[in-house]
């Protein structure tokens, strides 16, 4: 027997596992941006990110009956960091539009502070959103659901994810206008 990777047989019951893996390694910053707008700042949005996928890992038997693994993990993802919010509003960390980290370098500077302060607004924005009304927002924008998936993720009909979703855009359009 060899000790070399390449030659290690995956068994049936490596696939789930193996799945999970290289589902976290193909969508670790859509998750990361979603735990973002959820707790509030990167720090412990990242803590949440590996929270997530160690939540996800103990259940990993479940991922062959799971139809949907990306709306299963994102719907996880959610529940994390609404827990990791309720600790952090608790310890009073630093806020949402304090956490400067993801901003964008690329662009000259005159241009890149105004889309980082509409991105700002953005972000404070999303924030203002009811809980039920950000959550189906980001499984939308940041998980790239379907409303089918996003309903069927959190046990809803899909009319009331998709009146959500308006309502969520009509609240958002209000507070920060058009950002293009």
């Amino acid at each position: 027997m060899t000790d070399d990777p390449e030659s290690i047989e995956i068994t049936a019951s490596d696939a789930p596992a193996r799945r999970l893996e290289q589902f976290f390694d193909a969508c670790p910053d859509e998750i990361l941006g979603t735990l973002y707008y959820v707790v509030g700042n990167l720090e412990d949005a990242r803590d949440a990110l590996q929270e997530t996928f160690l939540k996800c890992w103990h259940r990993r038997h479940q991922i062959d009956d799971i139809q949907n693994l990306r709306a299963w993990v994102f719907r996880v993802a959610l529940n994390t960091g609404r827990d990791f919010r309720k600790t952090a509003w608790n310890r009073r960390r630093q806020s949402l539009h304090e956490d400067s980290a993801m901003a964008s370098t690329a662009d000259s500077p005159p241009v890149g502070l105004m889309k980082n302060e509409d991105l700002q607004r953005l972000r404070r924005a999303v924030a203002q959103l009811p809980a039920e009304q950000q959550e189906v927002f980001l499984l939308r924008q940041n998980g790239d659901l379907t409303y089918v998936e996003i309903a069927d993720a959190m046990s809803l009909p899909l009319g009331t994810v998709k009146t959500r979703m308006r309502s969520a855009i009509r609240q958002l359009r209000s507070s920060v206008g058009d950002l293009s």
